[in-house]
């Protein structure tokens, strides 16, 4: 059955690949964005789209949307570590009274609502891998704090609505996700390796390399959040690749793909990125016992896409 669907912060990196899908199957999509981290070009290919419409708005103003809702969906938020450094204010303004507003609209519109939360509401974790029943090892006040604790704001609002107002929600734990339209300069791993590799940059790791990230090709992740959508879950449920690999074993992945001359050097770990977890991997027997779900693409295969989509981009 077709919906209509609300998406903010669809202009996004995930949020874009996940308008694109919805759709692809037959839905009526609204993208609201204002475009903070999100690029026009991610949506532009659907413009002439006779079921898209795209409103530039910040979230953190009260929304009206005209007809009604079947989902509201809350991507609206800058992700990367630059983004911590430099907007943590909007990043903890969106986390709570953007979120608020979006749950509002789904009181309104009486439609299910949809929290994109993430992987680092576990903070450094000292469970491993995480599943969704841990707590998480979170500092409230490091330079990460403003991300990790808006989205940990964000699960609880959206609890609270669903227990006080009876709304129907879903909470996906995002892990780490690449693929094309990533922002080549958003400090995320996967996009500054393969940046530095096309432009024959030393490729920069932070500490000794054995730090570990599990990688999830943006075409898995969507299919993880449709199916989170369209289930019967409230969550939080991770949605994430649990095949884990040290960021010297990305480096070396991205300098053989590229064939670059770039050498792999290691630094100290700025203030900046103070409180990077050592390790983060999802568990992922609650999504895959339930719905089947289970992401597809090999990372090699993955950073091949996202190598020749970063070399367009970057003209190189």
């Amino acid at each position: 059955m077709t919906q209509r669907v609300l998406i903010a912060g669809g202009a996004g990196f995930i949020g874009s690949h996940l308008a694109e899908a919805m759709l692809e199957r037959g839905d009526e999509v609204i993208v609201v964005d204002n475009f903070i981290s999100g690029r026009p070009e991610n949506i532009e290919h659907l413009d002439s789209h006779p079921r898209f419409l795209f409103l530039e708005q910040d979230v953190t103003d009260p929304l009206l949307i005209d007809g009604q809702l079947d989902a509201v969906m809350d991507l609206a938020s800058p992700a990367s570590p630059a983004d911590f450094a430099t907007i943590p204010l909007e990043i903890l303004a969106v986390g709570s009274t953007g979120t608020r507003n979006l749950l509002d609209l789904a009181v309104i519109k009486q439609a299910r609502f949809f929290l994109a939360s993430t992987s680092e509401v576990y903070g450094d974790p000292l469970v491993h891998p995480q599943p969704e029943s841990y707590w998480g090892n979170v500092s409230s006040i490091g330079p990460r704090s403003c991300y990790d604790e808006a989205k940990r704001f964000s699960e609880a609002l959206t609890m609270a609505y669903h227990r006080v107002l009876d709304v129907e929600v879903r909470i996906v734990r995002i892990f780490n996700t690449y693929g094309p339209r990533m922002r080549p300069d958003d400090g995320r791993v996967v996009g500054n390796f393969i940046s530095q590799a096309l432009r024959g940059e030393p490729i920069t790791l932070f500490g000794d390399g054995t730090q570990t990230r599990s990688f999830c090709y943006v075409d898995d992740e969507v299919r993880g959040l449709i199916a989170v959508l369209d289930g019967h879950l409230t969550g939080p449920i991770n949605v994430g690749n649990p095949g884990e690999f040290t960021m010297r074993e990305l480096a070396e992945l991205v300098v053989q793909i590229t064939g670059s001359a770039s050498e792999i050097v290691t630094m100290p770990l700025p203030a900046e990125r103070e409180g990077d977890p050592m390790q983060r991997c999802p568990d992922i027997t609650l999504i895959a016992s339930t719905y089947g779900w289970k992401p597809t693409v090999a990372l090699r295969e993955g950073l091949v896409k996202m190598i020749d989509a970063f070399r367009i981009e970057l003209a190189l």
